[in-house]
């Protein structure tokens, strides 16, 4: 048997070096010298960084909001009424289906519904038109009556010049400047709209009422997704039902809140009670504004019809106790059910769509704001865990 040499293995043999590899992109590259070893993480925060295109985004978002605020406002004799009916129409679409239910048709419901609250609008405005247009006759005379009336200040007035005197103020002593009444005439025009846009209104109100079905179907249909569908489904649902609810209760409110000062105006003794009643219901319509206007209103009013300013200030002074009461507690435990409003945000809103619209915009601030309340519930969903309460 032969046996096939072979050949001797060498004793060490040097092993292959691998090719250096790559860092990947979420590895940090090795100094020179120190591979195989790792680096100490850096426990450094990194500053948060502002991308362009997330610049880019805001500030076509700002272009955006600007140029729809200046056409909102610019073109104020168009958007204004149709906005107004749209909102008003949303309200009252629940009674035209309440009269649909009884086998009226939906467009004589519209017009049934848009002829009672004109109705009601007119006999509201009645009551007020009679002793205003009487005033407005008087005004140079009212203007003496309440100049006299402000030589009751002539003492505080001379107590605070002493005073400004011992402070080293000016000598000169402060009067009391009745206003012209120039602006009368300017006022009337920005609270009384144009007849082509009252005209608007009515008609797309009604329009907007009688078809307002067909115009939630075509919208929530517009959607190609059931998901999508649904979700316009309930928003306008929620819509409706929320501004619906928000008329009913606030008109009651507000009914309430004007035969209550037409009693205390009757029992001080003023002028008109009937008139300061009504006046009262139609102010308190908007938030903030209408009460202080009224107050203001009582107390001008009753420093004319009384011969003391003590007397003159009893029916305002019950008028501001009673619209408190309301304010605090009736408004928000009937309405804050309903809806919960932060007072920033209803505050806000009020004084933007005021100077936006005017004595229109001031009435429309808190339905929009619900409005868009409800869209952002629906449209951006707060799945965040909440804070605990303190």
């Amino acid at each position: 048997m032969s046996v096939t040499p072979t050949k001797p293995v060498p004793a060490t043999s040097a092993p292959a070096k691998s090719p250096p590899t790559k860092p990947s992109p979420g590895e940090r590259p090795l100094p020179n010298g120190h591979e195989g070893k790792p680096l100490p993480d850096s426990k450094a925060e990194l500053p948060p960084v502002i991308r362009r295109t997330e610049v880019v985004a805001f500030a076509l978002v700002a272009l955006l909001v600007i140029v729809v605020i200046v056409g909102l406002y610019l073109a104020k004799a168009f958007f204004l009424p149709i906005t107004m009916a749209f909102i008003v129409g949303t309200m009252l679409s629940p009674a035209a289906s309440f009269l649909e239910r009884y086998g009226i048709p939906r467009a004589v419901a519209a017009v049934l519904i848009v002829s009672a609250a004109t109705a009601g609008a007119v006999f509201m405005i009645g009551l007020i038109a009679s002793p205003v247009m009487e005033w407005s006759n008087k005004l140079p005379e009212l203007g003496l009556l309440l100049k006299e009336k402000m030589h009751a200040f002539d003492r505080p007035l001379a107590l605070w010049q002493q005073l400004q005197s011992m402070l080293g103020g000016p000598d000169t002593l402060t009067t009391f400047h009745l206003p012209k009444f120039d602006w009368v005439q300017p006022t009337l025009e920005f609270l009384s709209p144009t007849f082509a846009e009252f005209l608007l209104f009515i008609a797309t109100l009604i329009l907007f009422i009688a078809s307002w079905r067909e115009l939630r179907r075509a919208l929530i249909m517009n959607f190609g997704e059931r998901t999508a569908r649904l979700r316009t489904l309930r928003m306008l649902n929620e819509i409706e039902e929320h501004l619906g609810n928000y008329l009913l209760m606030v008109t009651m409110i507000n009914i309430g809140v004007g035969v209550v000062t037409g009693l205390i105006c009757a029992v001080t003794g003023m002028p008109n009670p009937a008139g300061l009643g009504a006046l009262a219901a139609i102010l308190n319509f908007i938030p903030i504004i209408g009460p202080v206007a009224m107050f203001a209103v009582l107390v001008v009013v009753g420093q004319v019809a009384f011969p003391s300013i003590g007397a003159g200030l009893l029916a305002p002074t019950l008028f501001a106790a009673m619209t408190f009461l309301e304010g605090h507690f009736l408004t928000p435990m009937i309405v804050g059910r309903r809806l919960a409003l932060n007072a920033l945000a209803v505050f806000i809103a009020l004084a933007f769509w005021t100077w936006l619209w005017g004595p229109m915009g001031a009435f429309l601030s808190s339905p929009l704001l619900i409005v868009a309340l409800i869209v952002k519930e629906h449209l951006m969903p707060s799945d965040l865990p909440q804070l605990p309460e303190d």
